[in-house]
């Protein structure tokens, strides 16, 4: 240590020395058993009760993170089985689009202009949006690019701009 720390170091501590020697062997005693107790009170409270709290919470979270790896590796294998698939040929894609359009319901209309596709949705229901996005995924390969859609009542509406596969990336 530096002379100057070590100098009010020894200063400060010297009351208790002090106070320490001046006291009977029983007192001392007691002042060791309190600083004991506080010292295991202070190992517990920063060491054991955290480390058993969530050694408790670790084994009722066991299934749900078995769970979430599963669905995760289901989605990775999902993932790979999509990029293994070819490309759709444009006009295939444009075909899909099509075929998958009724899905969203009656009043849904799609313009196509070069790579990309325009749909415009009225009233659809959230399950036959969900089914279409699907299917414009695996069957067109066409992805998202811009979603504009609102909700009222459980329905929904609005466009969504696809791009088709041959330009775009698995």
């Amino acid at each position: 240590m530096k002379p100057n720390l070590q100098g009010t170091l020894s200063a400060a501590i010297a009351p208790a020395h002090t106070r320490w020697s001046q006291m009977s062997p029983r007192e001392q005693r007691l002042v060791r058993g309190a600083l004991a107790l506080l010292a295991l009170a202070l190992v517990w409270f920063v060491a054991l009760r955290p480390a058993l709290a969530t050694l408790r919470s670790a084994q009722s979270q066991g299934p749900l993170l078995r769970a979430q790896l599963q669905d995760m590796l289901q989605l990775q294998a999902q993932a790979r089985v999509l990029q293994a698939v070819p490309a759709a040929q444009t006009q295939d894609a444009k075909s899909a689009l099509e075929a998958a359009l009724p899905t969203l319901g009656a009043a849904a209309r799609m313009s196509l202009t070069g790579e990309r596709a325009t749909v415009t949705l009225e009233d659809s229901s959230a399950d036959g949006l969900a089914q279409w996005l699907m299917q414009v995924r695996l069957n067109a390969r066409a992805r998202p690019l811009e979603l504009h859609l609102t909700q009222s009542q459980g329905l929904w509406k609005g466009r969504i701009v696809l791009q088709l596969a041959s330009t775009a990336a698995p």
